[in-house]
């Protein structure tokens, strides 16, 4: 291991910056998850199932809507982008939690559409500032600005809920996010090489070899020069654009459209929406437990213990000198999650909460660098939105999992959930991985 990393990434500036600003733009919706919970319980008298679909359905929205937002970024820039969010932030969350259950549930759908996309932002902004080893430490330390986030903004979402009212802190939570979207407008980081502050545009050997295959074609006769352009294009020779068919048409624009997934980069995904599903499932776990014995005021003990177990593993994966599969930690995370169950008071969840909590900041950073690794630039943007999406759809998945096993058997049914589909998943991916290796070596 080598701690002097950080030190030596934190000396740049704009990094540091960013950091920053990421923790600022991120924190209101910390607080979010817990308030909209006890919105759902205690406001309006539902139970965890109900709770859970409302989260859901916010980080089904977020899934649809991050790719655009990240596309939008790498087309317009992120000052245009963000405009939407903004907007929405501030009313959909002044409106929302005046509402009964079922129009709740609309709009935490439409506020889910607009959330300010800020993780994906900061991400995208690491990828073209460092380079290199140099983004697994920036992509930890990352993940340990947010676990550090998440180790206050919880338990002041807990505070608002029990001694103002959920109503008001669910406000205050739209306008801060919309304060904070503005904040990230005009600091407005780098996303892409060539603009200040991140690194210079460098063409690859393919870009090269794009660029003078061009040059050829252009300076060849008018038939070849055309033949040329449809086979670099990947379009059929003898088939002109005007002659194909619309299911053609149809085919072609989602293959460029997604010419940036591959196997490794659908694996990192799948990585992404196990780790959000524990992580959902987990903190739904952790509010029922201490909400059924009364110890609802503790909540901010336990994601204090979970998280800052969250920032040592991230600090210590950050500082080694190799990484780790992210299907491995996955695996490792989902497994150690099952043991909360059996706790019974504040003290033994928070102490069960540390060994799973240890691997959370690692199986996001070891994510992030593979797509900032897999991923050209000029789609990262994108890429990273579908990754958001990724880990927003295993949120919507294990929420209302968590809840009605909650619901059904008690807290204890909720972390086990979660957990075995975590372990499923970091199984199944290792092993396709060796499946995938051994048919390559025979095929060599």
């Amino acid at each position: 291991m080598n701690f002097a990393v950080y030190r030596e990434l934190l000396r740049i500036v704009p990094v540091r910056r960013l950091l920053i600003v990421g923790m600022i733009a991120r924190f209101p919706h910390s607080a979010a998850g817990v308030l909209l919970t006890l919105h759902v319980v205690q406001t309006l008298d539902r139970g965890y199932a109900a709770a859970g679909a409302v989260a859901a359905l916010v980080t089904i929205g977020i899934a649809v809507g991050a790719p655009w937002r990240g596309r939008r970024i790498d087309s317009a820039g992120l000052r245009k982008a963000l405009i939407p969010s903004v907007v929405a932030e501030a009313v959909i969350w002044s409106i929302a939690p005046r509402l009964p259950y079922e129009w709740l549930l609309v709009a935490a759908l439409v506020g889910g559409l607009f959330t300010l996309p800020a993780f994906s932002v900061v991400r995208q902004s690491l990828g073209v500032l460092v380079s290199g080893d140099s983004r697994r430490t920036a992509f930890t330390l990352d993940a340990i600005s947010t676990e550090v986030i998440f180790m206050v903004g919880p338990a002041v979402g807990v505070v608002l809920a029990t001694q103002i009212s959920t109503v008001f802190g669910l406000t205050l939570i739209g306008f801060a996010t919309a304060l904070a979207g503005l904040f990230l407008m005009w600091f407005n980081p780098p996303t892409r090489s060539g603009q200040p502050g991140a690194l210079p545009v460098a063409p690859t050997p393919s870009e090269d070899s794009a660029l003078a295959a061009g040059a050829v074609v252009a300076s060849a006769p008018g038939g070849v020069a055309e033949a040329g352009a449809d086979l670099l294009s990947g379009r059929d020779p003898g088939v002109h654009s005007d002659r194909r068919s619309p299911v053609a048409v149809i085919r072609e624009k989602l293959r460029s459209s997604f010419v940036w997934l591959s196997v490794p980069v659908a694996v990192v995904m799948m990585v992404a929406a196990g780790a959000g599903l524990v992580l959902a499932g987990t903190e739904v776990g952790i509010i029922a437990t201490l909400e059924q014995s009364g110890r609802e005021g503790q909540l901010g003990l336990v994601f204090a213990a979970w998280c800052a177990a969250s920032v040592v593993g991230g600090l210590i994966y950050g500082a080694l000198r190799h990484p780790v599969s992210p299907l491995l930690l996955l695996l490792g995370m989902g497994v150690l999650t099952i043991p909360m169950g059996f706790a019974q008071d504040t003290l033994a969840l928070s102490l069960l909460s540390i060994l799973p909590g240890l691997l959370c900041a690692p199986v996001l950073s070891a994510a992030s660098e593979k797509v900032a690794d897999l991923v050209a630039e000029d789609r990262r943007g994108e890429a990273m939105g579908w990754y958001g999406s990724a880990l927003t759809s295993g949120v919507a998945m294990g929420a209302p999992l968590a809840g009605v096993l909650i619901d059904v058997t008690g807290p204890w049914g909720g972390f086990t959930a979660v957990g075995v589909v975590a372990g499923l998943v970091g199984v199944g991916g290792i092993a396709s991985q060796k499946a995938r290796r051994r048919r390559a070596l025979s095929l060599s």
